[in-house]
Formats: structure tokens, C-alpha cells, sequence
């Protein structure tokens, strides 16, 4: 019997929600939406974009480093934006900073609110191991 191969942060809202931050299913690894918490999964930088963009990045290379992959292996993604036309150079300005020359398949929705008070930018993606790093 194969074992499951989930990644979570052991903060509470894994636990509340019942979710993993990633799960392995054969070659890919789904993510589930990153946001701007610290290590005790506390939320950070309300109403600050660009803070929170960068925040979630930095969350994003958890994940990767976790299972040993890079950015160039991530071969979708799906931005939700609370102020999408507002945010949305900032967006794309970041998204071009966090992948250089990749580009990763990518859904941008505009939404009217996320889960914290303040929260403003979630990213989940998809990473596919086989692709070379």
C-alpha cells in the first residue's frame, strides 16, 4: 500500500479546515492556496499587497523545497485577487520577479473577498517532478 505523501505547516487552520498545504498524486504535486502567514500560521500584512505577494512566494518555496523541486517545475497556477485591476500590475510585476523566463500556465481571477480579514492574494499551483529543475 503506497503512503500519501502530504506536506502541511501544522498550523491550526489545517487542522479547522481539514487540509494539506500540498499532496503528491504520482509526478505532481498539487498546492493548495498560499497566503501571507509566518510559521505559526499567523496571518500577516492585512490590506498590504505587495507584502503579501512576496509572503506568498516566500510560502510557495516551502512547498517546493519540501519535495526538492524548483519554480521551473511549477506548470500552473491559479492567482485569486481581491482588487484585481488595482493589484494588477503589481501582480504581474511579481509574477515575472518569482519565475524569470518560466511561464507556468496561469488563471487570474478577480474575487471580493478570501478567507482573513485584510487577505488580499492566494496562489495554488501545480508541479509536475519529471520536468527538469
Amino acid at each position: 500500500m503506497a503512503t500519501i505523501d502530504v506536506f502541511s505547516y501544522d498550523v491550526p487552520a489545517e487542522s479547522d479546515f481539514g487540509y494539506s498545504q500540498a499532496i503528491r498524486s504520482g509526478e505532481l504535486i498539487h498546492a493548495s492556496g498560499q497566503l501571507s502567514f509566518d510559521a505559526a500560521g499567523e496571518f500577516l500584512h492585512p490590506d498590504d499587497f505587495a507584502a503579501q505577494l512576496e509572503q506568498t512566494y516566500a510560502n510557495m518555496d516551502r512547498i517546493l523545497d519540501h519535495y526538492g523541486a524548483t519554480r521551473r517545475q511549477i506548470v500552473s497556477q491559479t492567482l485569486y485577487l481581491v482588487n484585481l485591476h488595482q493589484n494588477a500590475a503589481a501582480t504581474m510585476a511579481g509574477n515575472l520577479r518569482y519565475f524569470g523566463d518560466h511561464r507556468p500556465a496561469s488563471t487570474v481571477l478577480g474575487i471580493t473577498e478570501l478567507t482573513m480579514p485584510g487577505q488580499l492574494v492566494e496562489i495554488s499551483f501545480v508541479i509536475d517532478t519529471k520536468l527538469p529543475a
